[in-house]
């Protein structure tokens, strides 16, 4: 049953939860994801613009070599926000298996249905 508050819990409950039971970064990691991509765009696209102010080979060069950046550093805040997302998921599951555990131990039955 605590897995369904959880989950219902809006973006701006789970931020004025005092006791943390409700995590906010499996909900906000979208928009920082989205605006790393955002932040990387707008930086390969001046520097290809930089480029091509200095000349079509640099241009060339920044449009094809700042692509190969720009696809570098979207894989690797990627990766790390996919880090992130796993110890939050690993600190959710625990604290599930931790109630079950607990609701066994006390007798009851660990899911709602099985009761």
């Amino acid at each position: 049953m605590e897995g369904n508050v959880v989950a219902s819990k809006g973006f701006l409950g789970s931020l004025f939860d005092l006791s943390f039971n409700h995590l906010i970064a499996t909900k906000a990691i979208k928009v920082v994801y989205v605006l790393g991509m955002i932040v990387i765009g707008l930086g390969w696209l001046a520097a290809v613009v930089a480029g091509f102010t200095q000349g079509a080979g640099d241009g060339l060069i920044a449009l094809v070599l700042g692509g190969l950046v720009a696809l570098l550093y979207l894989i690797s805040i990627r990766i790390w926000l996919e880090i992130i997302i796993a110890v939050f998921k690993i600190v959710q599951n625990t604290r599930e298996t931790a109630d079950n555990t607990r609701a066994i131990a006390q007798g009851r039955s660990a899911t709602p249905d099985a009761g």
